[in-house]
């Protein structure tokens, strides 16, 4: 099998919500859609992430990452994500991102060519995954509380705070969350680098005090000896690495160190499916779970989920809440209930894509 032809849009959402990104700006979605042709009639649709700009992401895989992928055999992953990184050093230097749909779509011709599900052509661990979600950043600790009530009332594996980068806000949020729930609901926070050693150690005290599952990318990944620091000095599990570049390699020192109790990757910001894999392989042979952190639109978190069901150190299904303003491009819901995500059955992905709301949203194909 070849790639014969490669359709890329840039595309873009705005949603109607009163709900904001970290920096306050509107939410706005920004993502390519891609078609995959091949020499034996097999199409393959897959989403990728595109940062803030649809267009320039999709100019940069138009230019650097499809000429490379036009005419080569899927089923040849390893040769390919090999031979595109020694590419990408030679001044091209595309995002791991970009070249995530490709590799995505590799393993999902594969996987409809075998007729199979891509998590059982992968080689299935489980049928269905807990579920937990993961909150904006919202404005008042009431707001996170109420939040995290309706997941538990949903029967919802945990739910996990994304706070902003007001220390006071911060801390009543995390307290009044707690106590809304009640001590046996999971909660987990991710402050997203917003404060420094001291104050992180502070935070991991109050969070351990209020019995926090983890606590998530307390300073950006590349702080590794402080990272290790803060992970000695708590006993509360640290958790990062979702944003190393060139996974498994960008996070092989901080498993081998227990720089971070858990590792991140996932199928977008991870070179795809191949390179979460080989993140998740790595920290489990240091018997360490790789978590698998939010695609943010559920068509990339669908191939998250047959991930997820694939990978034995892997606990939960991430997903952003409100989920209804992530819940697009695809032609009919993932399958949650009861707390848990059950896997589609049919070959591929097992849901296909919205065309319609694909068309609604393109800017420009490529």
């Amino acid at each position: 099998m070849k790639f014969t032809n490669i359709e890329i849009r840039a595309c873009q959402h705005h949603p109607d919500s009163p709900h904001k990104l970290k920096d306050g700006s509107p939410v706005s979605f920004e993502f390519l859609a891609m078609k995959f042709e091949t020499d034996i009639g097999l199409t393959i649709d897959t989403f990728g992430f595109a940062g803030r700009s649809a267009l320039a992401m999709g100019e940069v895989s138009a230019q650097m990452v499809r000429p490379f992928f036009i005419g080569r055999d899927p089923a040849y992953r390893e040769r390919n994500a090999f031979d595109f990184r020694r590419l990408n050093r030679a001044w091209n230097f595309a995002p791991g991102y970009v070249y995530a749909p490709y590799d995505i779509a590799s393993w999902l011709a594969q996987a409809e060519a075998a007729e199979m599900p891509l998590y059982k052509f992968l080689g299935a661990m489980h049928d269905a995954v807990p579920i937990y979600g993961s909150s904006m950043t919202l404005e008042t600790p009431d707001a996170y509380a109420a939040e995290a009530v309706a997941l538990r009332d949903r029967a919802w594996a945990a739910y996990k705070l994304h706070p902003p980068a007001d220390w006071e806000i911060t801390v009543a949020a995390h307290r009044a969350v707690r106590e809304a729930v009640g001590p046996d609901f999971r909660l987990m926070s991710d402050p997203v680098g917003n404060f420094n050693f001291q104050r992180n150690l502070a935070f991991g005290k109050i969070l351990e005090e209020l019995d926090y599952y983890w606590l998530e990318e307390p300073m950006f990944d590349e702080f590794h000896g402080s990272l290790k620091a803060l992970a000695d000095a708590l006993s509360i599990p640290i958790i990062g690495g979702e944003t190393a570049e060139n996974h498994p390699g960008g996070v092989a020192n901080m498993i081998a160190d227990r720089a971070v109790d858990i590792v991140r990757g996932d199928v977008s910001w991870s070179g795809g499916i191949t390179g979460l894999l080989k993140t998740a392989h790595l920290a489990e042979a240091h018997g360490m779970n790789c978590e698998i952190h939010t695609a943010i639109y559920h068509p990339l978190e669908l191939v998250n989920l047959h991930c997820c069901a694939a990978i034995r150190n892997n606990e939960f299904f991430e997903v952003l809440v409100p989920e209804h303003l992530f819940d697009v491009g695809l032609a009919e819901p993932i399958d949650i209930r009861d707390g848990m995500v059950h896997l589609p059955q049919r070959p591929g992905l097992g849901i296909a894509l919205d065309w319609d709301f694909i068309d609604n949203a393109t800017l420009k194909v490529f």
